[in-house]
Parts: structure tokens; sequence; C-alpha cells
């Protein structure tokens, strides 16, 4: 009998065996695009799944069985019938279980990676869909480290997840990090908590030559920003000898780097004063407190003001917020980065250099090239592209998937 609520007859919800036990099933609308996932695209839009009535009762997190339109199983997928991702590709095999082994297996090869790329364990560990754990970052701290579980499942898996993460990595003290856009949109609370061991004050990382103080309660994302961390060097290299302003500076990611490869002297201006406490902090711990300057207040003001009081450097980086989260604010984040351009070209002295950087998923480097290039010629200077920056290799950019790529760095020579 066709269910009324499924004119097409697809029958979403028919459990399917694996491993010995009954999962939902979510099936593909004739037309959609089979061949991307099986190509290793990792989403399901809810525009391309069969929503009868089943699979719109189905649990967020659930986990099922996705078939395409001829009742092929394509795979165990994640379902999210509120979000707009539908669902998300677990496992290419539809019977594997999700268990203690199969975190520990996906974790251990994460870290693999890491542990060739860095002599310490400070790095992004997990960098979602890219490492096979689809909504979840985790950065390392040493001892300590952060997860954001910002799918439904994950939520969901937590406890596993955490417990195969102390057992992988030897880590003691798990923070979750519970905050942000990417949770709203799975229909997940806000929550903030240490879940294992205990947590006393800010961490150091080393980096670049620097010491960086990393807020993982408080601070923004996971508390720190590993992915800049190339982009870091080479400002730094840029910087010898030159007097550098670092804005959107959040823990003084540039600045410090500078600052340890001999920059004269760095200005750090965020909106944010503990993370500038925290910049201050690094700073005496790196031996540079002497030389760095911080300015709380509207990274915009800051540049005009600094623009009017006549103030010049040799290296000026940017580092902005998303301006661009989602494709319905790209028009609006490309005009900002156009205005991020046009405010700091005027602060570089004739033959010094602009860093301008984009963390928006929405803007590809096409674009926020092309507006910051339109700010910099607003404001009557020459431009020579040195260099392309990305994020770092422990945030591996899944090849299908081009949301896992978002950051950009544009390494400019100003003249005139």
């Amino acid at each position: 009998m066709t269910d009324p609520d499924d004119p097409a007859g697809a029958d979403g919800g028919r459990p399917a065996a694996a491993a010995g036990f009954f999962r939902p099933v979510v099936r593909l609308r004739p037309g959609a695009d089979a061949r991307a996932i099986r190509h290793g695209f990792p989403w399901v839009y809810a525009d391309e799944i069969v929503a009868d009535r089943r699979t719109r009762a189905l649990a967020p997190g659930t986990l099922a069985v996705l078939e395409d339109a001829e009742r092929r199983a394509m795979g165990l997928v994640t379902v999210n019938p509120g979000s707009r991702i539908a669902a998300r590709l677990l496992d290419p095999d539809p019977a594997a279980t999700i268990d203690h082994g199969w975190f520990c297996a996906r974790l251990a090869r994460a870290m693999a990676l890491r542990e060739r790329l860095h002599p310490a364990p400070f790095y992004r560990l997990v960098h979602a869909e890219a490492d096979g754990l689809p909504g979840v970052v985790i950065d390392r701290f040493g001892p300590a480290a952060v997860i954001q579980p910002n799918a439904a499942w994950a939520e969901a898996h937590l406890e596993a997840l955490v417990a195969a993460l102390v057992a992988v990595t030897g880590v003691v003290t798990v923070v979750k990090n519970g905050a942000g856009r990417m949770r709203a949109a799975e229909g997940l609370a806000e929550e903030t908590a240490v879940v294992r061991g205990v947590l006393d004050g800010p961490v150091a990382v080393e980096m670049n030559g620097a010491v960086y103080l990393a807020d993982l309660i408080a601070g923004q994302k996971t508390g720190f920003y590993y992915d800049q961390r190339d982009n870091h060097a080479l400002a730094a290299r840029l910087a010898r000898g030159q007097e550098v302003l670092d804005v959107f500076a959040h823990t003084g990611g540039f600045a410090l780097a500078a600052l340890a490869a001999g920059a004269v002297a760095a200005l750090a201006v965020d909106g944010s004063a503990p993370a500038l406490a925290l910049a201050r902090m690094g700073a005496g711990r790196t031996g540079v407190a002497d030389r760095l300057e911080t300015r709380q207040g509207d990274a915009f003001d800051a540049m005009a003001g600094l623009a009017a009081a006549g103030r010049r450097f040799g290296l000026v980086v940017c580092d902005p917020p998303a301006f661009a989260p989602a494709r319905d604010a790209l028009e609006a984040g490309l005009r900002a980065y156009e205005r991020v351009a046009r405010l700091a070209a005027p602060l570089v002295v004739p033959g010094g250099f602009l860093v301008l950087c984009s963390c928006s998923h929405a803007a590809d480097l096409a674009a926020f090239r092309a507006a910051s290039v339109r700010g910099i010629g607003r404001a009557r200077r020459r431009a020579q592209i040195i260099a392309t920056g990305y994020a770092g290799p422990d945030h591996p950019v899944l090849p299908q998937l081009a949301e896992s790529g978002y950051l950009k760095a544009l390494f400019l020579r100003l003249d005139g």
C-alpha cells in the first residue's frame, strides 16, 4: 500500500539489516546526484532525500542507511531532518558499527598525520569531514584537547568520542566547546564545559618562536587559531626590522610571531579586552613585552584614526572574522573585505607589505582577491601579490567539499 505521505511509494523509513540489527533507511530522490556521493561528497541536502513521514520523524543524529533512488545501499549516514544538511556520510559500509573501536581508528589516522607534521602535540587533530568525522573539530593543546561537536550525531556520541580521544592521544583534560552558528543550525543548545579532567587557566602554546596563551573555555572557537601557523611564519619573515600593525589581532597571532622574528615594534588592535590581555601575557612569556602595544576598539575606526594621525607601518595584517559565513551574506561580506583593504593600504609604507585574510566559506579566493584589489585601488595604491596562503596542513581539505578549505591569505607588496 502506498504511504499517503510518500506519494512516490519510496517507503524511505523501511528498516535495513546492518550488523545483525535493523537501521532506518533514507533514500535519495530520483534525479539527486548519487554519483557525487559515491565519489566522496559527504553531504545530502534536505531537498535531495525522500522526506516521508518516517524520515521526518527520525531524531537528530539517528544513524541510517542511505540508498539511492534504485534502493541500492550507498553507506551509513547520520540524519538530521531539521537541518539543511539532512544526512552526513559516516562510513561507506552501511553495516559499520559506530563504537569505541571505530572512533579510535579515525582518531589514530588523524593523529598519525599531525605527528608527522609537528614535533609537539599542539595542532588541529580533527578537521571535521576531511578527517572522516563530520561536523567534529578537535584542537589539541598538549595534555588538553577541545572538542567542538557541531553536528547532532557527534553530540549524541560525545561520551564515546571523548573516551576514544583519551585512549588514542593520552590527553587528560577535554573541553567541550558547544557554541557557534553551526550548532544552532543543527538545533543544538550552546554549552561549554570541562568534560574530562581539570583546567587551570590559559594554556601556553609555543609556535613560530612566540608563546601564546589560549583560553580554552572563554576564548573564541577552541581558544586558538592553529590554521594561521604557516601564514604567521611568512609574515614574520617580512616583518624583520619593521613596525607592524596587527588588526583583528585576537591574542596577538601575527604580532607576536613578528616580534619574535625581529620586528621593531607591533601594535595589536582588537575589540576584545580579554584577547588583548592574553596577547600581552604572551608577549611577556616571549620576552617582547616592551615592543608590543595593544589598542582595544573597533578595527575600522582604529585604522581610520591611525591614517589621520599619519602612522605608517612596514607590515600591516588584517585577519577579520568571517564577513561572509554563508552565501546570503556574500555581497555584504565582499564589501566589508573591500573596505578593510581600502583602510589598511594607506597605512603601509612604500615598499611595505600588506596581508589580508578571509576565513569566509562563502567567499572563494577569486572573489576575495577581487574585493581586496578593489579596495587597494580605491586607496590609490599599487600592489604585487607575492604569495597566497591557506590553512596549515593540519587542516586538510576534502577535495570534494570546498567548505573544508576556507582560509585565504593574500601577501602583497605595495608601492606608491
